[in-house]
């Protein structure tokens, strides 16, 4: 069996109006958590119920839009970032700690679309 998607990340440049959104359309239900090394150091954990889960957050990018960020679990975030390198692809952020809950990285493949890792401590 492949790597499974285990989470999904808005980078928006409003979370609230997105939560709105979100919530309204999907009945989506939202915490805020206190996350100093995210933009406003806010992050919002979306529990879908059943599913893949995700979380919402403040595009650190001055002017990057909105738009959606897949995660694969991996077993290894480093070693898959390589191997992803050496397939052509570029590593736009390397082996990152998260709230103590595990590692994630972040490429865009060769065709320029970005996509995540994520590895669970553990």
């Amino acid at each position: 069996m492949g790597n499974p998607f285990v989470f999904i990340e808005l980078y928006t440049d409003d979370v609230g109006k997105s939560k709105a959104f979100y919530t309204s359309l999907l009945d989506w239900k939202t915490e805020d958590l206190d996350n100093p090394a995210a933009p406003g150091g806010k992050y919002t954990m979306i529990n879908v119920g059943e599913g893949t889960g995700g979380g919402m957050l403040k595009n650190p990018m001055p002017n990057g839009g909105s738009y959606w960020m897949p995660y694969a679990h991996v077993q290894d975030v480093e070693d898959t970032a390589k191997k992803a390198e050496k397939l052509g692809a570029k590593i736009m952020l390397g082996k990152t700690e998260v709230m103590g809950m595990g590692w994630l990285a972040i490429i865009t493949d060769p065709q320029g679309a970005m996509f995540g890792f994520w590895q669970e401590k553990g």
